[in-house]
């Protein structure tokens, strides 16, 4: 039976991390990222452990803002605040996941648009309605990259994406409407209504970011399709994707290894934005 190739993230990440290391001499100055978890919620460690390290190697400084779990939206807000009028911070990540009484978007909308990294702040998406914006964020841009490294034209194809959040599912959707995809966003209602196998089934790109192990079974990938899962589940002690992979990698064209597909190549585009950020904070070295 024929398998899917694999789209590994590692091959797209490399070549991101070759080029801010190209364009960080000619930057200037050392940036510095400033990076804020609330809490000691061991997936947040880790990321931030993982940026620090990325950071360095890079060539930029990484400094960590640790918060109590109990700290509040107006004490989180007022660190932003303070790191907005720094001229010594280029780029602000607020860690996920947060404590629950703490409205992550409501803290990325007191970021200023210029240190916004991951691209999630009202001004950097609306810029996504229009011809080349500035920031745009990290998981829908790595998606993107990993279907362009496919090979696949995504001009008159059917486009599915499973899971409309405002991180990953809508901003995802502009990007693949700019290439002239045909775009289908699946939610719950979708799945309440008992259509999401009718519409996966036609996906020509499949793109399911749920964070639901297996809710996308293999037998109804289309033959032939792009699947990109964007999925990180723990399910029996493994790290497994939101698609059943081996029976969708038997049906498709490409598919993402979980893990190792679109997590190196989110990070590498983080990285790639708050070099973007710190150059233009260069031209305009002021505060939006």
């Amino acid at each position: 039976m024929a398998s899917a190739g694999l789209l590994k993230g590692s091959v797209i990440a490399e070549r991101i991390k070759e080029e801010i290391r190209s364009r960080i001499g000619r930057l200037g100055f050392r940036p510095a990222l400033a990076g804020i978890q609330v809490g000691d919620n061991a997936a947040a460690g880790s990321y931030t452990q993982m940026q620090s390290r990325l950071a360095s190697a890079l060539g930029f400084d990484y400094r960590l803002h640790k918060l109590a779990a109990r700290t509040s939206l107006e004490d989180l807000k007022g660190l932003i605040d303070r790191l907005n009028l720094d001229a010594g911070v280029n780029g602000i990540i607020i860690q996920k996941p947060l404590p629950n009484e703490i409205d992550y978007l409501a803290a990325v909308r007191e970021i200023s648009p210029l240190k916004d990294v991951e691209g999630m702040h009202p001004y950097n998406i609306g810029h996504m309605f229009f011809p080349r914006p500035r920031i745009v964020p990290c998981t829908p841009a790595a998606v993107m990259e990993l279907i362009k490294l496919s090979g696949v034209r995504l001009e008159g194809r059917e486009a599915v994406v499973i899971g409309h959040s405002e991180i990953v599912g809508r901003p995802l959707a502009l990007l693949l409407l700019d290439k002239l995809a045909t775009v289908t966003v699946c939610h719950i209602g979708t799945d309440s209504a008992g259509k999401l196998q009718e519409h996966v089934s036609r996906a020509e790109i499949l793109v399911v970011a749920v964070g639901k192990a297996g809710i996308i079974k293999g037998k109804w990938v289309k033959k032939g399709a792009v699947v990109i899962d964007v999925g990180i589940n723990r399910s029996n002690g493994m790290i497994v994707g939101d698609v059943e992979t081996a029976e969708a990698a038997s049906r498709a064209s490409w598919i993402t290894p979980v893990p190792g597909g679109v997590g190196p190549v989110t990070a590498a585009i983080l990285m790639r934005n708050f070099l973007e950020a710190a150059s233009m904070q260069k031209k305009q070295p002021r505060n939006d």
